[in-house]
């Protein structure tokens, strides 16, 4: 019998929850088969099986178990069971627990029996409009209106609720309409929990403040109507506007260091590398996977390894360790609509960056009006570390990398820098 222990999902963890069985207790499993997920307070990481055999489950779902406890175990000597089709019993009637329905002639038989042995027979109930139930006509009124018939008194015969009846009715206030009124009650997974506390830790324990600025996207729109497919044939990816932030993030954290600075104490920490995280949206929720030393890449290396991060989120292969540390943050909130959002600080960072839709909007250039494709962008930054000369310096030296692209992130060759 072979006893399945919690391994370690990373440095610092010290328990995981059971966020979903994928297996059945006394299921036949075969070696390296998922037979779990588990939500640690950073990612949800799946459970392989060590080996093949019947599993008998020693957790329930929800639960928090420590590293290193028996979660399951598997006889490793059971043979696989052959395959068998259950018989499902399907039933044309409802009712009694044999499927029969209670027909009008079991109405009767109980009625005979009843008078032959002298006992006064149970009331059969026959369903009828009375009685608060409306009449067709009236039931087809009330649906329209959206009302309960339950809340309307009926006038006519034994409280029949009539035509009449319905057309007068009015909805009083606070009456649930006819609309479906469920819940659900979810505990929320570990990760989603963390999540949590981190973001009320940042607003409580920061004084964040974030500062705005719009960005003319026309520049970079040209550059990539021009090498887009140029750049996907040669490298295999496409020319986004990630590496463009990206690159432009990193110049200005070259020139404001403070923003790429974080407090630990009475100290200040300021990094001589850029690791830069970007917020991605996975099937777990948010996470926030690492570009290391984003100074050393090119465009084309920026756009392999958010493709690369980007893929490993959604196929929930991130791993605690491509998502520890970072000095700054960036954050797309475009891609989902968003004109503006103040983002949320990750700490211990100082600094993220929102990005936001992108919309043809009227700006004046050389004393003209003229339409340009507009980006809003947001800079949090925690002003304990960051003044307010560095914050605002930092995003308008972002909003000249990205509107003069060519001189300032490409050093006016475009091919060379693009490797093409």
């Amino acid at each position: 019998m072979l006893e399945m222990k919690v391994p370690s999902p990373g440095e610092s963890i010290t328990e995981v929850e059971i966020a979903q069985w994928l297996v059945e207790d006394g299921d036949y499993v075969e070696k390296d088969q998922a037979i779990a997920e588990v939500d640690s307070d950073k990612a949800t990481l799946e459970l392989p099986a060590e080996a093949s055999g019947i599993i008998t489950l020693k957790a329930e779902e929800g639960d928090a178990v420590a590293v290193g406890e028996v979660v399951c175990l598997i006889d490793t000597e059971a043979e696989k069971p052959e395959g068998k089709e259950k018989s499902i019993e399907t039933y044309e009637n409802a009712g009694d627990e044999k499927g029969k329905g209670n027909s009008a002639p079991d109405v009767d038989k109980r009625r005979a029996e009843a008078e032959k042995t002298g006992e006064k027979a149970e009331p059969i109930s026959n369903k009828t409009y009375a009685s608060g139930t409306p009449s067709p006509a009236a039931k087809k009124i009330l649906d329209e209106k959206g009302i309960d018939a339950g809340t309307v008194t009926g006038t006519g015969r034994d409280g029949r609720i009539t035509k009449s009846d319905a057309q007068n009715a009015t909805p009083s206030m606070g009456t649930p309409g006819s609309g479906a009124r469920g819940s659900e009650r979810k505990k929320l997974s570990m990760l989603r929990r963390k999540v949590a506390e981190r973001l009320v830790s940042a607003k409580n324990e920061t004084a964040m403040l974030t500062t705005f600025n719009e960005v003319d996207m026309g520049p970079i729109f040209e550059l990539r109507k021009q090498y887009k497919e140029t750049f996907k044939e040669k490298h295999g990816v496409s020319l986004g506007f990630m590496s463009f932030f990206t690159l432009a993030v990193v110049r200005a954290l070259e020139l404001y260091p403070d923003v790429n600075s974080m407090i630990d104490g009475d100290y200040k920490i300021t990094y001589d590398y850029k690791d830069i995280s970007i917020a991605v949206s996975g099937p777990k929720g948010l996470m926030v996977p690492v570009i290391r030393n984003a100074e050393n890449l090119t465009f084309r290396g920026v756009e392999s390894e958010v493709k690369r991060l980007a893929i490993r989120a959604r196929d929930g292969q991130i791993t605690v360790d491509e998502m520890t540390g970072g000095t700054f943050t960036i954050s797309n909130g475009g891609v989902f609509g968003s004109m503006l959002s103040t983002p949320i600080i990750n700490p211990p960072q100082s600094g993220i960056l929102g990005m936001h839709n992108i919309v043809e909007r009227p700006i004046v250039k050389n004393g003209e009006i003229v339409i340009a494709p507009v980006m809003f962008v947001a800079l949090s930054y925690d002003h304990r570390i960051i003044d307010g000369r560095e914050s605002v310096g930092f995003l308008v030296a972002v909003k000249e990398a990205l509107e003069s692209p060519e001189e300032l992130l490409m050093e006016n060759d475009v091919k060379k820098a693009l490797e093409l």
